[in-house]
């Protein structure tokens, strides 16, 4: 399904670029500098966003590049539209191309605010209460770091003292810790940043679709073994359909990602959960709501979507039936359901319709 809307999105950016190249051709600059040879200034003005287009590829990549001219050419067709009905309120077009010049604006100010949304990392909190715990509980939840997608290792350092700071009993992270294009050197110092996590009850640890990783270990530069390894020698607990008994206060249940053969079900997984106990299961991809709720779970942490990543696509993953929820708390009978938009993204440089977070988890004892 995500291939073939990757492919609508390129075949988008096609069909767009022709499309602004056309519209384009429309300034009065454009017109003078090639003597009003339509053909000409369509011409020349494709060879420009072409040339934008490769630019923003060399400096970031392919689909950040087709990102931003998607957008472009998105508000180049709104503000076409808007300027198509004043100017039949008016009855009455304008000389100047002014809808042009409004759609290259409100474009670099959306993806100024992207940017920003993507690369400043706000904490979220969220209050839970519970009869299950006879005293209150924090959890903090690190999803989707990517590393060296919008910050290298040292960033992730940064992240580390601020949670730090915010005395947690428990760490969960949450998968796509690396990505595939993640260099050795960040992986492991990433993985040492980790050990640097002061937790009363240490870092929990799910694999998500990118740390287990599309490429081979050739292409990587590292293997999952050296990941695994240089978790575990910084006391990280992995959990992979494995339970995890929190100092006798919670149980986690951290589940193999759904990319993964052979998972256990959420049932199977939770059948052997000490019954009484409060337990959070942890599921790097949201897609298995209704099961974990019926298995009896407390509460489910989950990150993978990155809040849906882009308005209006940003709801595409529940659409199509792929994930139950893009972002924010949701509670089913008992149980509640966090989906985190992340601490960072996935290859692109912007989000818009969400912000980069870490989550915070108060459990209250009632």
């Amino acid at each position: 399904m995500w291939y073939a809307i990757i492919g609508l999105m390129l075949s988008v950016f096609a069909l767009g670029l022709v499309y602004i190249s056309f519209r384009a051709a429309r300034f009065r600059a454009v017109r003078s500098f090639v003597k009003d040879r339509n053909w000409l200034a369509r011409l020349l003005c494709l060879g420009v966003f072409a040339a934008l287009t490769g630019f923003l590829w060399l400096i970031w990549n392919m689909m950040n590049a087709v990102v931003c001219m998607i957008h472009l050419m998105l508000f180049w067709a709104i503000c076409d539209l808007v300027s198509l009905i004043v100017a039949k309120i008016r009855n009455k077009k304008s000389e100047r191309y002014w809808a042009g010049a409004a759609a290259i604006l409100l474009c670099v100010s959306w993806l100024i605010w992207g940017w920003f949304s993507a690369h400043l990392v706000w904490t979220t909190v969220y209050t839970i209460e519970t009869d299950k715990l006879d005293e209150d509980f924090r959890i903090v939840q690190i999803s989707d770091s990517h590393i060296g997608a919008t910050f290298d290792s040292d960033g992730f350092l940064s992240y580390i003292e601020k949670i730090n700071a915010l005395k947690p009993d428990l760490v969960a992270v949450t998968g796509d810790f690396v990505d595939d294009d993640t260099s050795k050197e960040d992986m492991l110092a990433s993985c040492d940043a980790l050990g640097k996590l002061d937790a009363a009850y240490g870092v929990v640890f799910v694999y998500g679709n990118h740390d287990n990783g599309y490429y081979s270990a050739l292409e990587r530069g590292w293997t999952g073994a050296e990941l695994r390894s240089r978790l575990e020698e910084n006391g990280v607990i992995i959990l992979e359909d494995k339970l995890y008994d929190a100092g006798g206060r919670l149980i986690v249940a951290g589940r193999k990602d759904r990319s993964r053969q052979r998972r256990l079900t959420a049932g199977q997984l939770l059948e052997n959960a000490e019954k009484g106990k409060y337990t959070v299961v942890l599921d790097h991809q949201p897609s298995d709501f209704d099961a974990e709720a019926a298995a009896g779970a407390d509460l489910v942490l989950c990150g993978h979507t990155h809040g849906g990543q882009f308005i209006p696509i940003n709801h595409v993953g529940e659409w199509i039936g792929e994930n139950d929820l893009r972002y924010g708390h949701e509670k089913r009978g008992d149980t509640d359901f966090i989906v985190s938009s992340g601490i960072s993204n996935w290859t692109f440089k912007f989000k818009t319709g969400c912000w980069s977070e870490y989550v915070v988890i108060d459990l209250l004892a009632k």
